[in-house]
């Protein structure tokens, strides 16, 4: 298969459901995720039993967490690591400054109009995992497409933007939906990354929020069966061989 593309933009995302930020560089190893992806989450009180001596112990389900299929509003937060603090902004909500490791009371009660929105039980605790709280229980990255998301938009006659879709790489230079059809195959980044790429993204109602505002704007699980008979949008990688990945860094397909 041949496919010239480049890497366009990196995305981490500290704090599950909560805000993202852009990297200049990372550095991948083998059969992890994306450092520090998903490294936070924050719990609600139906998800309180699963703890232990009030600490999470394992990888759970995304149905424990705060998350924004479950309240619009939260797609549009904003923001990472500024030194030690995680620093988060919202249209409707004050800057927040906060650090972690001495508890998530400021975040938690900073969101709470955002996710009493919802019909979910109330946000309680940040929790750090014992390891990335992505949606997959599996050391997994995730790859879009710049090229299918500008099809996309132009199939929907709306811009989408990335953010919505909370991607950890963003590939340009593909065909449009090209990466459906590399399940199992393997790609280089740079001269040395080598992922393997291996399940195709599903995508629920998260998508369905415009991110500079909070609000729907589209049926995207509906908007994606009506194009293309499923609801997958992107594709999930593995590291085979780590390095350090930048944006401007050659993708060949292998």
């Amino acid at each position: 298969m041949s496919q010239a593309g480049r890497l366009a933009q990196i995305h981490r995302y500290p704090v599950k459901s909560i805000g993202g930020e852009a990297l200049d560089q990372v550095a991948l190893t083998p059969a992890q995720p994306l450092p520090g992806d998903r490294r936070f989450a924050v719990i609600h009180a139906d998800g309180l039993r699963h703890l232990e001596d009030g600490a999470l112990a394992r990888w759970l389900p995304k149905a424990a967490f705060v998350r924004g299929v479950a309240a619009a509003p939260l797609q549009a937060v904003r923001g990472g690591w500024d030194g030690g603090d995680l620093v988060l902004t919202h249209p409707e909500r004050p800057e927040l400054r906060f650090d972690p490791a001495q508890g998530g009371a400021a975040l938690i009660a900073w969101l709470e109009p955002l996710w009493s929105t919802s019909d979910k039980a109330p946000a309680v605790r940040l929790v750090e995992g014992p390891q990335a709280l992505t949606d997959k229980n599996h050391p997994w990255l995730s790859i879009l497409s710049l090229s299918s998301l500008r099809d996309l938009e132009g199939r929907l006659n709306q811009p989408l933007g990335v953010h919505r879709w909370r991607a950890n790489l963003w590939i340009d230079g593909w065909e449009p939906y090209a990466e459906r059809d590399m399940q199992l195959h393997r790609i280089r980044i740079g001269e040395n990354v080598v992922l393997k790429l291996t399940q195709r993204i599903g995508r629920c109602a998260a998508t369905s929020v415009d991110t500079d505002t909070g609000q729907i704007d589209v049926d995207m699980p509906k908007a994606l069966q009506d194009q293309f008979w499923h609801q997958d949008f992107g594709i999930y990688a593995e590291v085979e061989a780590g390095g350090i990945i930048r944006p401007g860094d050659e993708v060949e397909v292998l």
